[in-house]
């Protein structure tokens, strides 16, 4: 899917349409879950920390994310390719391969080029976003033509022209390369996936090690093997994120841990499933990887929870001379969910910014009376002006513009008081009018 979170904001706000959108923590210590299009023309990108997105990028909407509106986008596109094949492998909310070929897909390029464009017209069509389609005979050709297709595209790579594809492509393009092999290569004359696979299983290996350099070999000479795999009967779920530079800030570090802590818990929750173990991996400076991990007194399904849980299990690693990887997952999965209550009290105590929420926040004002913040992105409803989206709010006020996403111009804009009686939060409504039956 296309810059996903923010491509779902857009097409459910009309008044974004075509302008820049940052999806993420709001709050002075919030990171950037992603920009749209044309926010990134500004420099803005995911893990970026929102401070200095707003440097970049002042007029962009800033909103906090909507989890649960993803989740069900989610559901409709992986529903869509479950269509398409039984082998459907899923990597997040907004990106799976597909084993077109156990699907009955015959491999000629015509055939398979028509259901990638009916995939993306049917994707647009049930979900108001779109999707980009990257066709290729491996795993890893499937995901570069899927980015060389963004925005909003297809790219086939048909047989036979992959090594020509692939070429002078830089090295950092073959999955695994990170910024320290990158800088090995470099040092050693190598820059593209042509003068890697010119130098040799022998000379990589030398300079990576057996697994990694014959691994990289395999892979600059166009050799994927990796099948595709559903995950029916997944044991845990993670996430993980490769910076491009290592983090040596410890702030920055736990910043990070906790959003993918919250990637994790999306992941989990799209699955219907909860766990019970919390599980970080961090990969340092030298690339000596370690795991901790925590187990919980029952399954749980909540952020806040596998986020305090990660940030005990970071306080006990040290990541002063820099973190290259960190990783969040859970394991012990369950269908059901039995939350620790002494675990969500303690998280509720230290945990960062809540994001996702429908539901404003409540706190004291003068040690008296209980108001309520609302969250720029988060919809409401007004008991006469109907169904509408939390534009800003702030000394008292908050700003709402009404309109929804089959609305045929932007809607309007009123301000309120933050406690207002005819004011009220409200669930996300679908991307796509629904159709209302008619019966006889």
């Amino acid at each position: 899917m296309d810059a996903f979170y923010a491509s779902v904001e857009q097409a459910a706000k009309p008044s974004l349409r075509g302008k820049p959108v940052v999806v993420g923590g709001i709050g002075p210590r919030g990171v950037v879950a992603t920009a749209s299009y044309e926010a990134r023309v500004f420099g803005v990108h995911s893990a970026m920390a929102t401070a200095q997105a707003r440097r970049l990028c002042p007029n962009a909407a800033y909103l906090t994310p909507r989890f649960s509106l993803y989740q069900k986008v989610s559901g409709v596109v992986m529903g869509l390719l479950a269509e398409l094949s039984p082998l459907v492998e899923p990597l997040s909310l907004d990106e799976a391969f597909v084993d077109l070929e156990a699907g009955g897909v015959e491999p000629d390029p015509a055939a398979v080029r028509a259901v990638g464009e009916r995939l993306r017209r049917d994707i647009l069509a049930a979900t108001g976003v779109s999707g980009s389609v990257g066709l290729a005979g491996s795993k890893m050709l499937a995901k570069i033509a899927s980015e060389q297709a963004k925005p909003d595209g297809l790219v086939l790579i048909e047989p036979g022209t992959e090594l020509e594809l692939l070429g002078p492509m830089p090295v950092r393009t073959i999955p695994g390369v990170g910024p320290a092999t990158a800088e090995t290569l470099r040092r050693a004359g190598i820059h593209t996936v042509a003068e890697t696979a010119e130098a040799g299983e022998a000379e990589l290996v030398r300079l990576l090690g057996k697994a990694h350099g014959a691994g990289l070999h395999a892979l600059a000479t166009g050799h994927d093997d990796r099948p595709v795999v559903a995950e029916r009967d997944a044991k845990s779920v993670s996430v993980e994120d490769t910076f491009a530079e290592d983090l040596t800030d410890r702030t920055r570090v736990q910043l990070e841990l906790a959003r993918l802590a919250d990637r994790c818990v999306g992941r989990l929750r799209a699955a219907g499933r909860s766990g019970r173990t919390v599980v970080i991996k961090v990969r340092r400076y030298d690339f000596s990887t370690l795991t901790r991990s925590e187990t919980l007194r029952g399954p749980t399904d909540d952020p806040a929870v596998v986020r305090e849980a990660a940030a005990r299990l970071l306080a006990g690693v040290d990541t002063t001379e820099g973190v290259r990887l960190l990783g969040v997952g859970v394991s012990g999965l369950a269908d059901y969910t039995q939350e620790d209550l002494f675990a969500q009290a303690a998280a509720a105590e230290t945990a960062p910014e809540a994001e996702g929420s429908a539901a404003p926040e409540r706190t004291e004002d003068d040690g008296a009376s209980s108001v309520r913040r609302w969250l720029p992105g988060l919809d409401v409803v007004h008991r006469e002006l109907g169904r509408g989206w939390v534009q800003g709010s702030g000394l008292g006020r908050v700003t709402v513009r009404f309109e929804e996403p089959w609305s045929v111009v932007p809607g309007r804009v009123r301000t309120f008081g933050v406690d207002d009686p005819d004011l009220e939060p409200a669930e996300p409504v679908p991307l796509i009018r629904p159709v209302v039956g008619s019966g006889c």
